[in-house]
């Protein structure tokens, strides 16, 4: 192989790993500024997504820190935070108005769960969802107008942990596994507030199992009462969220 060939071969190597990572960064920028732009406006609340990198190839990445703030008349700390989330992505499908996840797995999620007598933060969280949608607020649109859905093939959350209350007197509950598949693939994707709606519903009922589980355990002491407490108000608030998104699943 002569010079010439070898230096050509090298420009062009060079040139599609510059490419490949503009294209890289490029599929992260847009989910992140997506993230960070809607979600505010969609829970009404503090938004923001640290970091997302998604290869242009494989349509394979990773979204990091995950920060969703409590709505107005709860405690300034995050409802919940999800530090680690695997996506699987159809490539390029960000750049339609139908996106298709093959997998999202959410690892070692952090919820915080405040209650007061029959509401929490997380139906308030939810009631600021269905207002902004129920008011035709904006929904996130691509570049030919249309409403941006999606489809998830597979859904898992694993080792998540739920605390009741804030400060020292937090009680912290670990969440069983949430799994489901092919959420809105018979609708031919759904919005991003039903997305929320069906996640949500899946971790409110798993609060109320694990308080309890919780409140059996620690049988009538006062850890017990306040578990107990809580674990009412999950159930109340869990049938607020099924009349709030009842239909859409």
């Amino acid at each position: 192989m002569n010079k010439k060939l070898r230096l050509s071969l090298a420009i062009i190597v060079g040139l599609a790993v510059v490419v490949y990572i503009g294209l890289t960064f490029f599929l992260g920028s847009i989910v992140k500024a997506g993230v960070n732009s809607f979600g505010p406006k969609l829970t009404q609340t503090k938004v923001v997504l640290a970091g997302a990198h998604i290869s242009p190839l494989t349509g394979s990445g990773n979204l990091s820190g995950l920060a969703v703030g409590n709505p107005k008349g709860w405690s300034d700390a995050n409802a919940f935070y999800l530090g680690k989330i695997h996506l699987d992505v159809e490539p390029f499908s960000v750049m339609g108005d139908h996106i298709v996840i093959n997998e999202l797995i959410i690892d070692q999620p952090e919820f915080l769960y405040e209650t007061k007598i029959v509401s929490s933060n997380i139906k308030d969280l939810l009631k600021n969802i269905e207002e902004f949608t129920g008011k035709g607020g904006e929904e996130p649109k691509s570049k030919s107008g249309q409403p941006i859905k999606f489809v998830v093939k597979k859904f898992r959350l694993t080792n998540g942990t739920a605390k009741l209350g804030v400060g020292p007197a937090a009680i912290p509950l670990p969440l069983p596994p949430i799994a489901f598949d092919n959420l809105g693939v018979k609708e031919g994707g759904i919005t991003p507030d039903q997305l929320v709606g069906a996640v949500m519903k899946n971790v409110l009922s798993s609060i109320v199992g694990a308080t309890a589980k919780a409140a059996a355990k620690v049988g009538g002491t006062v850890g017990a009462t306040a578990v107990e407490a809580a674990g009412d108000a999950a159930k109340k608030t869990s049938e607020g969220i099924k009349k709030l998104f009842g239909g859409k699943k």
